[in-house]
């Protein structure tokens, strides 16, 4: 573990007195953050459609007769998903430490439109039987194939293209992007759902979502092919550093900043999907609140969501990593159980529960980037953020949407504040004990 995070910040955080003086960003650093954010945005739009139409795809690739048990099928698709991410996140992480950020960020969203249209495609179960659910579930490999791979580029990518003191800043981009895909995503569920009818949407509305998904995707692919790779990869292949095989170089050289990334993921996957991605259908599940005003709750609440995320990033770069994401965990520690037994199927109550989760998710969001890029080295550092971070989301994120239906469908729907208060608290200990690393050197 000898250039680990941990060997550099063992000293203990660095005092004001050493901390950089913030830069401007240059134009060409305006316009690598632009090019990553907008590419990174149309990716996730093809990610959060499934989930926003989830109980409709439900309908069309199970049989109608299963009621719950489609549903449950559907999001355990989902969740699968997520499995296949780890193996996204190590193959397309080293490619991406081994051949640079560009080409590995254009692979990524080729794979997640591709398959998007896939799933538009392919007809439903009730004319082509089992075949259809297969279909589904290869497609939905696929993406989480790309989704691996895609955060660990995009973030170092994003982080590597900043000035200095805009670290956080710059990584904060990357998750305005995922916002903003989601909430482009949810733009799309709230006009379809309000304007089709049921019969509508199931037998065409939710697909043209999809097709408009993935051709954003071919949108991102073009941003891609265009824009340089960063400084950083050049150095480290023109220093020699570049490694062969990073995967390996990442597990041997950094295994205690690979443990600590999952540690920062935990709380902060399981909060997003509950709140950012999969609330809309868990109220109208579990309160009867109609989907459509679910859905413009959601959309709302993401717009303020997004707009903020930039702001917190400079104060993360003002104050640090540790007390902005520890307000964050600290906050669903205290506050999961109020906000959970808020939840009815008024617009107010579901509003109020959604905005105040999101406001909280901030601390985190702002600072998962730039927190996880300082912790390796360019030549490892794809691997060694997209690897540990597919793994804990796999186990806390993907699963999360599965666990809550499940919950609620058993009768224990008010139990799910404690899963949200334990995860909370496991990151609240993790980021109160890990080294700051604000004004840590970053090559």
């Amino acid at each position: 573990m000898s250039t680990d995070a941990s060997s550099t910040a063992a000293k203990g955080p660095q005092g004001p007195s050493s901390s950089p003086a913030p830069h401007k960003l240059n134009r060409a650093q305006r316009k690598a953050i632009l090019a990553g954010t907008i590419g990174n945005t149309v990716e996730w739009v093809d990610w959060a459609l499934y989930t926003i139409f989830v109980k409709t795809i439900s309908d069309v690739f199970f049989p109608k007769s299963e009621g719950a048990v489609a549903l449950l099928s559907t999001l355990a698709v989902f969740a699968v998903g997520f499995v296949v991410r780890p193996v996204g996140a190590a193959v397309l992480g080293a490619y991406a430490d081994r051949f640079g950020r560009k080409k590995g960020l254009t692979l990524t969203v080729g794979l997640m439109a591709g398959a998007s249209f896939v799933i538009a495609l392919t007809p439903g179960y009730e004319t082509v039987g089992v075949a259809a659910p297969v279909v589904l579930l290869i497609a939905r490999l696929l993406q989480g194939f790309s989704a691996g791979g895609e955060f660990g580029s995009s973030s170092a990518f994003l982080v590597e293209s900043a000035a200095t003191g805009r670290r956080a800043f710059a990584g904060s981009w990357q998750q305005v992007s995922v916002g903003g895909g989601t909430l482009i995503a949810s733009l799309l569920g709230t006009v379809l759902t309000s304007t089709l009818s049921d019969d509508a949407l199931h037998s065409w509305g939710w697909r043209a979502a999809f097709i408009t998904g993935g051709l954003l995707g071919l949108v991102g692919l073009w941003l891609r092919v265009s824009v340089e790779d960063t400084e950083s990869f050049h150095k480290a292949q023109e220093s020699g550093r570049s490694r062969s095989n990073p995967l390996t170089a990442m597990f041997r050289e950094h295994p205690g900043a690979a443990l600590r990334v999952v540690g920062i993921t935990i709380a902060g996957t399981l909060t997003y999907y509950i709140w950012i991605t999969y609330l809309p259908t868990y109220a109208n599940i579990a309160t009867g609140i109609p989907l459509s005003k679910a859905l413009l709750s959601q959309t709302i609440c993401l717009a303020i969501f997004i707009t903020l995320l930039p702001f917190v990033g400079k104060l993360s770069d003002k104050i640090g990593r540790k007390p902005t994401m520890a307000g964050f965990a600290g906050g669903f520690v205290v506050l999961a159980w109020p906000l959970l037994h808020l939840l009815s199927n008024s617009f107010a109550s579901l509003f109020f529960v959604q905005l105040t989760g999101m406001l909280l998710i901030l601390g985190y969001s702002a600072n998962c980037a730039v927190i996880m890029a300082e912790q390796f080295p360019p030549e490892v550092r794809a691997t060694g953020i997209a690897l540990p971070y597919a793994l804990a989301v796999a186990l806390f994120g993907g699963t999360a949407p599965y666990i809550t239906t499940w919950l609620n469908d058993a009768g224990h729907g008010g139990l799910l504040w404690m899963y949200v208060s334990g995860a909370a608290l496991v990151s609240l200990v993790i980021y109160l004990t890990m080294p700051e690393t604000k004004n840590k050197e970053f090559a």
